[in-house]
């Protein structure tokens, strides 16, 4: 496992256009120097089993030992690193404690697959706005998914939409409500989804049948990518399976509005009276059967596709 002491810093400088900079190249203790790239004081270390291509996590801060929390910078950090990749496969994610986050510092996760996650594709549907017009952020709640979710989109500019959902974020953690982050699309869209199962599991509230197949639906997990670590429920994997597994995630509904006026406030948001927009009109302004061409620079046998034998 990954913690702050296994890591090595070697400070070298580069000379770049502008003035001299330092980048820090972080060692990790019995690896090549190839298996860790950093620049300035934000690491991005490479992980030794992928679950996908260019599967990495990026390190805010990282000589700081910062706890795994969000803050504006480290939001701000991640979402420019979605959004400098310029490739609609490469998504960037966030499991805070208490929903399965897998040590306690700082870090993001980051991959390419080349298919569009389930979570891309339903519809959704506006409940909240920013009451300040020009930061044009809009706030919708997913329809027709196991967990209830929101989805951030839009702001005049990437710190509109950042600071929307860092002050999300730090309002639940200042409320001990555990959450998830898939960051999409570029970083054009962010989809936020609170998290319960870690505390149910605690309680001996979750149900033998899902501890046993050691399945940890964190933010890959809830946004449809799922590494199953048994046969039995590989050949059982239907969607009517995924949506048991996934549901245990959410909130109730009480809970959940809860959640949603503890964001409201924190970000600086009205909500719609949601009766104005008819399910119709909003799956017609989320498009799901265009799919973002593949790049080439993805193998295609990254790809893992059940077929018969």
């Amino acid at each position: 496992m990954l913690t702050f002491k296994r890591v090595a810093t070697v400070v070298s400088n580069y000379q770049e256009e502008g003035g001299e900079k330092d980048m820090l190249l972080l060692l990790l203790k019995g690896k090549k120097p190839r298996d860790v790239v950093a620049i300035a004081w934000e690491s991005a270390v490479c992980l030794v089993s992928p679950i996908e291509y260019g599967h990495v996590l990026l390190e805010p801060r990282v000589l700081d030992c910062l706890p795994q929390r969000i803050d504006h910078t480290s939001f701000f950090l991640a979402l420019s690193l979605a959004r400098e990749a310029a490739d609609p496969f490469f998504r960037v994610g966030y499991n805070s404690l208490g929903a399965f986050a897998t040590i306690n510092h700082l870090h993001f996760q980051a991959y390419y697959l080349d298919s569009l996650f389930p979570v891309e594709k339903v519809p959704s549907l506006r409940v909240m706005t920013s009451v300040i017009v020009q930061r044009n952020v809009v706030v919708s709640r997913l329809l027709k998914f196991p967990v209830r979710s929101l989805v951030f989109e839009g702001g005049d500019t990437l710190r509109d939409l950042s600071n929307a959902v860092a002050n999300s974020c730090i309002r639940l953690q200042q409320n001990n409500i555990p959450f998830n982050v898939l960051i999409s699309d570029c970083g054009k869209r962010v989809f936020l989804f609170p998290h319960v199962l870690q505390e149910k599991q605690a309680q001996g509230e979750v149900s033998q049948e899902l501890l046993e197949t050691q399945v940890n639906p964190a933010v890959w997990e809830i946004s449809g990518h799922i590494v199953l670590k048994r046969r039995e429920d590989f050949e059982n994997a239907l969607e009517d399976y995924a949506w048991r597994l996934l549901a245990e995630v959410s909130l109730s509904e009480e809970s959940f509005q809860e959640v949603k006026a503890h964001i409201s406030e924190a970000a600086g948001l009205h909500e719609i009276d949601t009766e104005a927009y008819s399910l119709h009109q909003n799956e017609e302004a989320v498009p799901t059967s265009s799919a973002p061409t593949a790049t080439s620079h993805l193998h295609q046998d990254c790809l893992v596709v059940k077929g018969g034998a």
